[in-house]
């Protein structure tokens, strides 16, 4: 089921996944961001449409943090009158006092005030940045190869999309307050501390070097694990997917253990690295906590002998010993976030690689009238392999004439699907070209391309939604009598009026509540209800019953009237009446001609089609233990 488990025969699995055209490579484990810094710079860039409110949040956090620096300052004052009163026998001025606290317990408010509108503005800033990241990443998807979603797990793709933006956005609202407000605060307590005394203000900051460098060594020892926690997250998540899209078929084979086994084991590296990037998160607090209480313990020592001295105030010495604590808190905070920092750092340049991705070859400007296409289709020297080493097809040269109707059959591996996906433009050939009506394909768009085309697949892709809703995403702006033509074309009329709510019955998640063959009518009625110009077939009646098939036999012959068509079928029987077969083998046609001609020869296409019914082996024939 993955690589944890040793009883598949692996390698037999690598040669079909090649034969198929599919990745065989493991995603490698990233062990850290590779680059932070060009991360960071990368994701301060992409902020930029966001600029305004950034400067607003920065200044409204700057304000609000000086009012909090500006009390201890007067607060000050209130030990200075309270020292003099005693000293020299004096009464208390009450009435001063009150106003010193009245004045800071509004500082105080104001600077909780100003905080907590910066980080309003934080808030909205982060979640339109994470929207538009959102949006880019969706846009980008759209415009990569076809290669990078066969190569790349879908719970990647959707760790990517989902948890590591989440990851981002969660640090933009909660981060970039307080490193702000830390900034500001250390830069405006060092600027009071200098005024009050440059000699405390020294000893203090003596631990910043000593500080910053604890926190580096821990800091960059937990980036690794912190991007090895996200790479083990999609991969958890990769493995849920798969497992519950295929539950089905992995509770038949009894595989239940081996699936919760291979959870677990995934579980436990990502618990593992989770532990590693809590500790050395988790130690950063303490260590720095130790070292401001040396200089905490430093100051007071020193400053109880300067004030003794008559240098300072005791009141001065209050004011340091409040600003002391004030300046290692900005310290604290942003080691404290140090371990969502380096996540968010890891989960951006995952985000950044999918932005970095090769995209197709942009669009040229369609420059026919696609409604006058006629459907004549032509390979000319087409070169095509899904890596430079591995070449599937070379040298197809093929004519299909407007109207025809061509099937397509050959082992596993032999090409057809690909001969499918060269034609829509999937992918990009390595050499040669593919006309239509003898205009290269590049040349039009690759929206209009695929407007030419109606497409039935073996596995059907229905979504959450009404039947005539699923019927109708073939074609925009239909009436309800088109849909219910089209699915009593396709002979699923009859199924959907004695459903429930009939065309208006919801599907649910991966349509589970109507047969296979229902699903495959309803994506048949929605090629119908498209009227291409060029219809595909790839395997479209292999997962239905003999009683359904002669259904979609029916309507396929009425849909294909007057259509190019191409039909992929193992099911020779569902063939036999195409104008021209082709018979392939390794990326190549290797012959061609109407059911009767190919017989008469007695080759390929005469074993294959008596392995179906004459009892030979089909695997045989895939595997070339034939004669010809």
């Amino acid at each position: 089921m993955n690589e944890h488990n040793d009883n598949k025969p692996k390698g037999m699995e690598i040669d079909i996944a090649k034969s198929l055209g599919v990745s065989t490579e493991v995603p490698k484990l990233i062990q850290k961001a590779e680059n932070a810094g060009v991360t960071l710079k990368r994701l301060v860039k992409y902020m930029k449409p966001q600029a305004g409110a950034l400067i607003a949040m920065a200044l409204l956090a700057a304000i609000g943090a000086w009012f909090a620096i500006w009390v201890p300052d007067i607060l000050k004052k209130i030990t200075d009158s309270l020292v003099e009163s005693i000293q020299f026998f004096k009464s208390v001025d009450l009435h001063y006092i009150a106003n010193i606290i009245w004045t800071c317990a509004a500082l105080y408010f104001l600077a909780s005030l100003f905080q907590f509108v910066s980080g309003l503005i934080g808030a909205s800033m982060s979640q339109k940045a994470v929207r538009r990241m959102r949006n880019d990443v969706k846009a980008k998807l759209d415009k990569v190869a076809l290669a990078y979603f066969d190569q790349t797990p879908v719970g990647d793709i959707m760790s990517r999309v989902t948890n590591d933006i989440e990851v981002v956005a969660i640090t933009l609202q909660e981060s970039i307050v307080q490193v702000i407000t830390a900034i500001m605060t250390v830069i405006g307590v060092f600027t009071m501390m200098m005024r009050l005394d440059p000699v405390l203000a020294l000893i203090s900051l003596v631990s910043v070097p000593l500080l910053f460098f604890t926190s580096s060594i821990i800091v960059k020892k937990s980036q690794k694990e912190f991007a090895s926690m996200q790479f083990y997250i999609g991969k958890l998540n990769g493995h849920i997917e798969e497992m519950y899209a295929g539950h089905n078929i992995v509770e038949l084979f009894s595989r239940e253990n081996d699936s919760i086994k291979d959870y677990e084991e995934i579980n436990e590296e990502l618990r593992k690295a989770t532990k590693k990037a809590q500790f050395l998160a988790s130690i950063v607090l303490p260590s720095i906590k130790f070292i401001n209480n040396l200089a905490y313990v430093a100051v007071c020592v020193i400053g109880g002998i300067r004030a003794g001295s008559g240098l300072i105030t005791i009141g001065d010495i209050q004011a340091f010993i409040q600003y002391t604590r004030q300046f290692a808190q900005p310290i604290e905070q942003v080691s404290n976030i140090a371990n969502t920092i380096q996540s968010a750092l890891a989960a951006a340049e995952r985000v950044f690689q999918v932005f970095d991705l090769e995209e197709m070859e942009e669009d040229k400007v369609t420059k026919v009238d696609i409604n006058t296409i006629q459907g004549k289709v032509e390979f000319k020297n087409v070169r095509f392999g899904y890596s430079s080493e591995r070449i599937l097809i070379s040298n197809m040269n093929l004519k299909v004439e407007a109207g025809d109707s061509i099937a397509i059959v050959g082992p596993t591996g032999a090409g057809k699907t690909t001969l499918v996906n060269l034609l829509m433009r999937f992918y990009e050939l390595n050499s040669g070209e593919i006309t239509i009506d003898d205009i290269n394909i590049n040349d039009f768009s690759r929206h209009d391309l695929r407007t030419l085309y109606g497409m039935v697949l073996q596995d059907t892709w229905l979504f959450n939604g009404t039947v005539a809703e699923n019927i109708a995403y073939g074609k925009k702006d239909v009436t309800r009598e088109e849909i219910i033509e089209a699915a009593k074309k396709a002979y699923a009329h009859q199924f959907i009026i004695t459903m429930e709510k009939g065309y208006d019955t919801v599907l649910n998640e991966d349509a589970t509540n109507i047969s296979q063959g229902q699903k495959q009518l309803l994506t048949i009625a929605r090629a119908i209800l498209k009227d291409p110009k060029i219809i595909i077939l790839d395997e479209a009646t292999s997962s239905v019953d003999t009683r359904t098939e002669e259904y979609i036999q029916s309507a396929m012959l009425a849909m294909m009237e007057g259509k190019t068509s191409f039909v992929i079928a193992h099911r020779l029987s569902t063939i036999k009446s195409a104008k021209v077969i082709l018979v392939m083998s390794n990326g190549n046609v290797i012959e061609q001609g109407n059911h009767e001609n190919l017989m008469d020869q007695q080759g390929f296409y005469y074993d294959l089609y008596n392995s179906q019914f004459a009892g030979i082996p089909e695997e045989e024939m895939q595997l070339g233990f034939y004669q010809s």
